[in-house]
């Protein structure tokens, strides 16, 4: 049986230059990330730039923000190629896919739709985020770098660069499973593992 493998998956998308601008806007997928790692080990990582299919002129606000250029993005590779890609990590061996957040899958899949083409994934998908707000009982979702500081660590590269934030994820993914581990095997004790009850019912039963 083939080892599983986890893909922490990062993408960064298009931004509107205001809530009406352009007419009739949604975000696209314009650069993935991805770190493979099979049996805790790193397998392969990929990172290109990908061109959008409805609105493939980025607008002022997305180049500042991501620092990023249009000629950057016109040699992309285009969105069937990333899906294609995907796909093909999703059919070489039981894949999870791990993003910090939700909206990684769920752009995908909206942008998967909308050209018409089939979602490339078939196995779970674990939002990191989701499960590090659980873990440590946190009422708000703690955004990637923060959730990396609050370990003590930097994260890798600089943030918004998607291969650097899936790089980041796994880091993270990293420490909070070693400290599910340690909690694990130091659950406390019970009360009756704190409590010799033979010798109270000796002591009783004089």
């Amino acid at each position: 049986m083939d080892v599983p493998q986890y893909l922490f998956l990062d993408f960064e998308f298009t931004m509107p230059e205001t809530k009406t601008t352009p007419d009739r806007f949604y975000p696209e997928i314009i650069e993935v990330g991805l770190v493979a790692v099979v049996d805790e080990q790193i397998v392969s990582q990929f990172s290109a730039y990908v061109k959008p299919l409805r609105f493939p002129q980025l607008t002022d606000r997305c180049k500042s923000f991501l620092n990023i250029t249009q000629e950057q993005i016109d040699r992309g590779m285009s969105f069937y190629e990333l899906v294609s890609l995907l796909r093909q990590y999703d059919r070489e061996r039981p894949t999870t896919v791990v993003t910090w957040g939700s909206m990684d899958m769920k752009v995908l899949r909206e942008n998967c739709q909308s050209a018409r083409v089939e979602f490339p994934f078939t196995g779970e998908h674990r939002d990191l985020a989701m499960e590090y707000k659980r873990f440590f009982g946190n009422k708000n979702q703690t955004g990637l770098r923060k959730a990396v500081q609050e370990y003590g660590n930097e994260g890798i590269g600089k943030a918004h660069c998607a291969l650097d934030d899936a790089f980041t994820a796994y880091t993270i993914f990293r420490l909070v499973e070693n400290d599910k581990k340690y909690l694990a095997k130091t659950k406390p004790t019970t009360i009756g593992e704190r409590i010799d009850f033979t010798q109270l019912r000796k002591k009783f039963a004089l």
